[in-house]
């Protein structure tokens, strides 16, 4: 029945990504090589958003010339969801799950996206959460609610799961986000025996180390995957798009539930990546979110690959 269910599956995901985008996703991914490391950025399609979620908190004077430098709507954002997939020996690792069926219409096209790598469900040895938000976590179930990925382990930092998993925490975290509480702790305790935890500066398997990076959520970490002297890092939210968060990292944003330490984490961010011109993979920044973080006369820019 699960194998049926996977067939059916796929065919609907094909349908639903060459309507929605008119193109087939594997035309929506980048690609790197880190010594025998290969990373695929893949596309679990986007989110549309009103412009103040992020916005509201912010200084409205000093925000809007930004957007209009960057032609990025006040109203609306279309942020869009880069999935990354790293392939080493042995193992063909996702970080994160996209949204699946359930969260936005416009994405949860991930099965899709790596299907046009020759990458199957069942292909996924390992899998690793940046932090437990729908965008990054409903991804872990079809449209059945049965674990699209039968084989994977799964790793998340400890603090993350503590939170998301503590029963206070869909009465606390206030009425928006009460919907991803119950999602995630619906989720994380269908794969619980299948979960191992880390911590910050740990390295979860050979090249890949986890880095503290909270604010975004209590548990936030970005993911360093590492060949030598070459590496790339993957930002999760903690840098959530290629416009205010570089402009302004110090702004505070409202799609952070910590936000006074979410800006924090984004300022000594940018200055250590800019400085160590580390390559990036942002979930949520333009293009397919590879790049890299440049210093300006007055703040910082995305510079995506070309």
């Amino acid at each position: 029945m699960a194998l049926e269910r996977r067939q059916f599956l796929k065919g609907g995901a094909a349908l639903t990504a060459s309507t929605a985008f008119g193109l087939p996703a594997r035309l929506a991914h980048a690609e790197l090589s880190l010594g025998d490391i290969r990373i695929d950025v893949v596309s679990d399609g986007s989110l549309t958003l009103p412009g103040g979620f992020i916005f509201d908190p912010m200084p409205q004077d000093e925000l809007l010339p930004i957007l209009k430098k960057y032609g990025q709507s006040h109203e609306v954002l279309a942020p869009p969801c880069n999935v990354t997939l790293m392939r080493h020996e042995d193992k063909t690792v996702l970080f994160d799950v996209g949204s699946g069926p359930d969260f936005s219409p416009n994405s949860g096209i991930l099965q899709e996206s790596l299907e046009a790598l020759n990458v199957a469900p069942e292909d996924i040895t390992d899998i690793v959460f940046t932090h437990a938000h729908p965008d990054h976590l409903w991804g872990l179930l079809d449209d059945f609610d049965d674990p699209l990925f039968p084989e994977a382990n799964y790793m998340i930092g400890k603090v993350e799961w503590d939170y998301w998993m503590d029963p206070n925490t869909v009465n606390n975290i206030g009425e928006a986000r009460a919907s991803f509480a119950v999602g995630a702790q619906r989720r994380l305790a269908m794969i619980e025996d299948q979960m191992s935890f880390f911590n910050d500066g740990e390295e979860i398997m050979s090249g890949v180390a986890a880095r503290a990076t909270v604010g975004h959520t209590p548990g936030h970490m970005a993911i360093e995957v590492r060949h030598g002297t070459e590496a790339v890092m993957i930002l999760g939210d903690c840098i959530g798009n290629d416009h205010i968060a570089f402009a302004k990292p110090e702004w505070i944003s409202g799609s952070d539930q910590d936000p006074e330490t979410a800006a924090a984490t984004r300022v000594a961010l940018m200055d250590q990546l800019a400085h160590e011109k580390t390559r990036v993979i942002g979930y949520h920044l333009a293009g397919n979110g590879l790049g890299h973080v440049d210093k300006t006369a007055d703040g910082y820019a995305f510079v995506a690959d070309a």
